[in-house]
């Protein structure tokens, strides 16, 4: 069996309705127990009190804003490179997803920084970036509502989200570019020498795997309506010929 199978919209529709209930019933369990553990049953942090429970939010939110836009270009290159019309629904189901994500980490980044920074707001390389991330999110949609001929629009949409990537690899790795700026480094590292606590990591690792499952169930149940709005309007066209 080719993945490429799924790229048919009937054998996508059937496959998705099968997957579809229990990825979001493992996304209520996943994200629940995440965030009721997290801010309930954790220590307040010695330096930043209670505050720091933002992190289960705030860090998820932006994995996911970045990883959103990830998963957006490898679905408009392989609609550039094969044509699956199911990768390009793809890729616009997921924009608006992706926008929120970016929204809630730069919501939760003000809330986070203000008591710690004193400022709701700084001209840092990471946060800058993340903020014409959220911009090119917004073009990106605006683009897709646009242009009429959904087939012209995929194209535009998946040359902006290369344009875009460049942001979105700018705001995964700005500290690490840039020395300076009052944005610390990644919370969880593979290769880093000290990691937070046990006491947020267990919580925030299953808080993380929660928003992968939420940004994949709201990715299928969109790409879903967008295939069914596409044959609506396929349909539509026919009776007016006929």
């Amino acid at each position: 069996m080719s993945i490429w199978e799924y790229a048919n919209p009937k054998k996508f529709m059937e496959t998705s309705d099968r997957v579809l209930p229990w990825v979001a019933v493992l996304t209520a369990l996943t994200l629940v127990t995440g965030l009721v553990w997290g801010f309930f049953f954790t220590p307040e942090d010695y330096k930043q009190g209670s505050t720091v429970k933002i992190i289960f939010i705030h860090v998820p939110a932006a994995m996911m804003a970045i990883n959103a836009w990830a998963m957006m270009l490898v679905t408009s290159l392989i609609w550039i490179v094969r044509r699956h019309h199911v990768s390009a629904l793809a890729a616009k189901a997921a924009a608006p997803v992706g926008v929120t994500m970016t929204l809630i980490a730069l919501f939760t980044g003000a809330i986070w920084g203000q008591p710690m920074w004193g400022t709701w707001w700084a001209w840092d390389p990471r946060l800058t970036s993340f903020l014409i991330l959220f911009l090119f999110y917004l073009g990106y949609i605006a683009l897709w509502e646009a242009v009429e001929n959904p087939d012209t629009a995929a194209d535009l949409t998946s040359v902006l989200c290369l344009v875009g990537s460049v942001f979105a690899i700018l705001s995964r790795y700005a500290v690490n570019f840039w020395n300076q700026g009052l944005h610390q480094g990644a919370s969880l590292s593979l290769d880093a020498e000290e990691n937070i606590s046990d006491a947020y990591w267990y919580p925030l690792l299953l808080c993380m795997a929660g928003f992968v499952l939420l940004f994949l169930t709201l990715v299928l149940v969109r790409t879903r309506t967008e295939i069914r709005a596409r044959r609506l309007k396929a349909l539509e066209a026919r009776e007016r010929m006929a």
